[in-house]
């Protein structure tokens, strides 16, 4: 007769949170960790807002091929009036628009997928990139993360789940930070109040 091994350490085993719970909204927590990182964060009441500071980011920043992969991020934006998308490819682009599976804000984290971005690419080869987000995609912690994927696709998890904090960065050479080596150079978070 077999028998199993008991668990030497049974709180080892993730069923108690190592993190202590948040004393801040997700939304303030996000930020701060997001910015921390040198990730760029906006705020946006709702679309025609987010709409309103695209515009003007778009236009200080000079960026003339706007590329987004993502049909219904499109027809959502473009219904709000915004029309900077270009025909330009991702290789081509001076920056992608996404959209994300959540938000994690404990480490200010965005969780992206080949389901929600429509390919593995979208995010790591355009040298700027946008991620549009909703309030209602925050979550505190990575496992949360990882369990709204589940739910959400039950049982069809996506192929590819991405976790990106921040723009890449290595200081592999010389101990000197460098960012936009393996990634983008730089990452802006847009979250609309929905």
């Amino acid at each position: 007769m077999s028998s199993s091994t008991p668990i030497p350490f049974p709180l080892s085993e993730g069923s108690n949170s190592l993190m202590l719970p948040s004393t801040k909204e997700l939304e303030v927590q996000f930020a701060e960790e997001f910015t921390r990182l040198l990730g760029k964060f906006a705020f946006c009441l709702n679309y025609d807002e987010l709409v309103v500071q695209l515009d003007a980011l778009i236009a200080a920043r000079g960026w003339t091929k706007v590329f987004c992969n993502e049909t219904q991020l499109k027809q959502t934006l473009k219904a709000h009036s915004f029309d900077q998308f270009t025909g330009t490819s991702l290789p081509d682009c001076d920056v992608s628009i996404t959209t994300c599976e959540s938000l994690v804000a404990r480490t200010g984290t965005i969780v992206m997928s080949t389901a929600s971005q429509s390919g593995r690419t979208v995010s790591v080869y355009a040298p700027i990139h946008i991620c549009i987000a909703h309030t209602s995609q925050l979550v505190y912690d990575i496992k949360d993360a990882l369990q709204q994927v589940k739910d959400k696709y039950a049982g069809k998890i996506p192929s590819l789940i991405t976790f990106a904090t921040g723009p890449s960065r290595t200081a592999d050479i010389e101990k000197t930070l460098v960012v936009g080596v393996h990634g983008p150079k730089e990452v802006y978070v847009f979250l609309v109040d929905q």
